[in-house]
C-alpha cells in the first residue's frame, strides 16, 4: 500500500456503538497508523442530511462522530481529518459527475432498491420516502472518492457498490474527456466477525440491540448484563468460540486475558461471571477515550479548530483535480 491514498468517510447518522468500534473504527485507526499512505477520513455530514432534518441533532450527530474519532486515537497531525461540508470543491465535482452518470446506474443502487422493495411490500409508491439526496447518494460518495485521487477505500460488505460505483463514473469521465482520474478499489477486511448485539443478533441501531461506545460505567454493566445466554449452568465446561461474551471479550483484552478466560471457560465459568469479566475489560479499554469524549463534546471550538485545519489541506489537495477537471470540461480554455 505504499503512497496509497486512502479514504473513509464517516456518516453521523446515531450513536457508536461497539459494532461500529470493532468492525469499522478499529480497522480504520489501524491504517491511519501506517507510515506508508496518506489517510484522509471525512464526517459525512451531508450524507447524514437526506435522513437527519433536524438541525440539533444534525450538528450534535457531527460533533459527536468526530469526537468519537479523535478521542479513540485519530492522530489529526497523521492524517487529513475535515468535515465533508467544509469542502465546498466536493459539491462542484458532483454536479460534473451527475451530468455523466446515468439515471439507470442510480436505479441499480442497493440502497434506493431496497427502499422500493420495502414500498412494494408495504403496497404504497416505489418513490415513497425517497429524497433526490438519498437517489443521488452514489455520485456525492464518488465526488468524495474521486476528488482525492483514491487508491483505496475501506468499506463493509454492503458498501463495496458505492466504489464499483464510483468507478464506473471515473470511466464514463476519463472515455469523454481524457484520462483524469485514478479508479479506486475497495478494501474489505474479511476477518471482521459479525458483531453480535444484546439479543444475539448482528449489532445495529435498527434492532435496538447496541451497546453504546461511550455509555457511563454504570449502564455499560447494565447493559452488558442484558447480552443473552443459552442454558448451560454454573460450573459446566462452555464452548468459548459460539459465546457472544467471548467473542466481544477477544475484542478488548490481552492474549493473555485471552487465554485465561478461555480455560475459564473450558473449566465451567458462570454467565454473570462471564458478563462480569468482559465488563471489566471493555471500561478499561474506555475509560481514558470516554473522558476525551466528553471533554470534547463540552468544548466543540476544539473540534472545529481541528476539522477547520483538516478542511485546509483537503482543499489544497482538492483544488488541482477540481481545476483539471474544469478544464476538461471547457470550462477554463
Amino acid at each position: 500500500m505504499s503512497n496509497d491514498i486512502v479514504l473513509t468517510g464517516i456518516k453521523p447518522t446515531g450513536k457508536v456503538h461497539l459494532g461500529n468500534y470493532i468492525g469499522a473504527i478499529k480497522p480504520a485507526l489501524q491504517i491511519a497508523g501506517a507510515s506508508d499512505c496518506t489517510s484522509l477520513y471525512f464526517i459525512a455530514d451531508y450524507h447524514g442530511l437526506n435522513s437527519i432534518q433536524n438541525r440539533d441533532e444534525f450538528r450534535d450527530l457531527s460533533y459527536s462522530i468526530a469526537a468519537t474519532w479523535l478521542a479513540l486515537g485519530l492522530n489529526p497531525d497523521r492524517v487529513i481529518f475535515y468535515r465533508q461540508s467544509d469542502v465546498p470543491e466536493i459539491f462542484e465535482l458532483c454536479w460534473i459527475l451527475a451530468c455523466l452518470t446515468s439515471k439507470g446506474l442510480m436505479n441499480r443502487a442497493h440502497v434506493y432498491k431496497a427502499i422500493q422493495d420495502q414500498n412494494e411490500q408495504l403496497g404504497v409508491d416505489a418513490d415513497t420516502g425517497v429524497n433526490m439526496g438519498l437517489f443521488t447518494y452514489p455520485i456525492l460518495m464518488a465526488a468524495d472518492i474521486l476528488l482525492f485521487q483514491s487508491d483505496k477505500v475501506p468499506v463493509g460488505k454492503d458498501q463495496i457498490q458505492h466504489v464499483e460505483i464510483a468507478r464506473d463514473i471515473a470511466e464514463s469521465f476519463n472515455r469523454v474527456y481524457g484520462d483524469t482520474f485514478k479508479l479506486p478499489d475497495y478494501i474489505v477486511d474479511e476477518s471482521t466477525a459479525v458483531i453480535p448485539g444484546l439479543d444475539g443478533r448482528k449489532m445495529s441501531k435498527s434492532y435496538n440491540n447496541t451497546i453504546p461506545l461511550f455509555e457511563t460505567a454504570e449502564n455499560l454493566k447494565k447493559l452488558i448484563s442484558k447480552i443473552k445466554t443459552d442454558s448451560t449452568l454454573p460450573q459446566e465446561p462452555k464452548d468459548p468460540e459460539t459465546s457472544n461474551i467471548f467473542l466481544l471479550y477477544k475484542e478488548f483484552a490481552t492474549p493473555t486475558q485471552v487465554q485465561e478466560l478461555r480455560d475459564k471457560y473450558l473449566s465451567g465459568i458462570s454467565w454473570g461471571e462471564a458478563k462480569h469479566e468482559l465488563f471489566q475489560v471493555v471500561n478499561a479499554a474506555l475509560e481514558e477515550p470516554r473522558k476525551k469524549y466528553y471533554d470534547l463534546m463540552a468544548e466543540p471550538e476544539q473540534i472545529d479548530t481541528i476539522l477547520s485545519e483538516g478542511a485546509r489541506k483537503a482543499r489544497a489537495l482538492a483544488g488541482p483535480l477540481l481545476k483539471k477537471v474544469k478544464s476538461r470540461i471547457g470550462r477554463y480554455a
